[in-house]
């Protein structure tokens, strides 16, 4: 289970779309696939960092059973738009989120450069993305396995 601490401090929308998660004892894995995302994504919608479109209001009303008019403020319709990560501290404090953080920290330098020496100058970006956490099991224990994809996008020259 994760820790519920940081989701008191969410917008109330937020807020009774994990209530509404809890109660029916769903993953995020489960809310995807009703509603016919990737579970990164609604992870991330839950936590206010992706905007609904209506159509996933309509399934996530759907699915969660939940009233419309308690997630209306996070609804296209009202003009809502995400302010990603907006409340997160740095670094961070939570020593999962802070092992991504050192690992970008250990690592970025060379993947920064890696990805130069494959594709050229520019960045791998983080809005044409998608992501996706597996869990792999062998000899040597449990592993976590994260895949991040983006699409290059190269430097122009104007």
């Amino acid at each position: 289970m994760a820790d519920l601490s940081y989701i008191s401090t969410l917008p109330s929308a937020n807020q009774i779309l994990f209530q509404a998660k809890i109660a029916k004892k769903y993953t995020f894995a489960d809310v995807a696939e009703k509603i016919g995302r990737s579970e990164t994504w609604v992870a991330a919608a839950f936590y206010g960092n992706m905007p609904l479109a209506e159509e996933d209001i309509s399934a996530l009303v759907k699915v969660l059973d939940i009233d419309p008019a308690a997630i209306e403020s996070i609804s296209p319709s009202v003009n809502f738009q995400p302010d990603r990560a907006a409340k997160m501290e740095m670094p961070p404090h939570d020593p999962t989120i802070y092992r991504l953080y050192e690992i970008v920290l250990v690592y970025g330098y060379a993947f920064k450069s890696i990805i130069a020496e494959k594709f050229g100058d520019g960045i791998m970006s983080a809005i044409c993305f998608t992501s996706k956490i597996d869990k792999e099991v062998d000899a040597e224990g449990t592993w976590v396995k994260i895949t991040l994809r983006g699409k290059f996008l190269p430097y122009i020259k104007y």
